[in-house]
């Protein structure tokens, strides 16, 4: 059977969080691999979009305006990502900015735990690889790596900062209602990011989810299996929501996904829908 080409990616990260790309590298690469759309999801900011956009001015990229935004507390660890938003909306930006200085405290509070089991590192080094204005576990893990306290990203988590390690400190809570009225707010199109990746709880809360304004799940991810698809896809059905996909796309050999950009197949569809759902929230907020 012939392959399928690839058309789009819908979650993708770049050095305006924890990614290894700029923005308009990102663009670059999915040029290079004829992709027609794809959504800048970085974590807690959209500082990377306008530059993605203007390095995809001139193409027949379409470049969507995203965020992924983290949500912890006894529900369990869930991200959602934000589709089509409001680039210029204040109260998005304040949050954003509130979980940002958050994760900047949260960076130094496991710094110092670190310290006091004899691993230093420089605020700086951290600074300097987050490069963006978001930092995260992964710059932590990754200041580890480059000192020799471990081998890999992934013994980082395991060992220190995963959830349960030593090092662990936790981030700044936002309920899910929170998240979703967050990016609803901003003009946005609220989707739950890899719910089976994230756990049971996540799939199990899905319906809960659509009651406070949940639009979508992230139903093609690197991590779903094909039986994972299908039952997502059914909730979908079943629940009217729109159905999303990528790749998770940080880079490479460094970063625990290690997924390449593009490499997630996604049915066209899921942009047309997402557009046209975009375009009817615009359209009804303009009354």
């Amino acid at each position: 059977m012939e392959r399928r080409r690839n058309r789009l990616d819908l979650h993708i990260h770049s050095t305006a969080s924890d990614g290894e790309f700029t923005p308009s590298e990102v663009v670059r690469l999915a040029l290079a691999h004829e992709l027609d759309a794809i959504a800048l999801t970085d974590h807690d900011t959209l500082s990377g979009v306008a530059e993605a956009q203007q390095a995809a001015v001139g193409t027949e990229l379409e470049v969507i305006a995203g965020v992924e935004i983290n949500s912890e507390g006894e529900w369990g660890d869930l991200h959602f990502l934000g589709y089509y938003i409001d680039l210029e909306n204040a109260q998005l930006q304040e949050r954003l900015q509130a979980l940002r200085d958050a994760r900047v405290e949260r960076a130094r509070k496991m710094l110092g735990r670190l310290r006091d089991m004899g691993m230093t590192l420089g605020w700086e080094a951290i600074r300097a690889l987050a490069g963006g204005d978001s930092i995260g576990r992964l710059h932590v893990a990754r200041a580890l790596l480059d000192r020799g306290y471990v081998r890999t990203i992934q013994e980082a988590f395991d060992r220190f900062i995963g959830r349960d390690g030593p090092a662990y400190v936790p981030r700044l809570r936002l309920t899910p209602p929170e998240v979703i009225g967050t990016i609803t707010e901003a003009g946005g199109i609220p989707v739950i990011a890899h719910p089976v990746h994230s756990g049971p709880a996540a799939v199990e809360r899905i319906p809960e989810f659509a009651n406070y304004g949940l639009r979508g799940v992230e139903v093609y991810y690197p991590h779903h299996s094909s039986e994972d698809i299908e039952m997502l896809l059914r909730l979908c059905r079943d629940y009217r929501l729109l159905f999303t996909g990528g790749s998770d796309f940080h880079h490479g050999q460094r970063v625990r996904e290690g997924v390449a950009l593009g490499s997630v197949f996604v049915p066209w569809e899921c942009v047309e829908h997402l557009r046209r759902t975009a375009e009817q929230l615009q359209a009804a907020s303009a009354e």
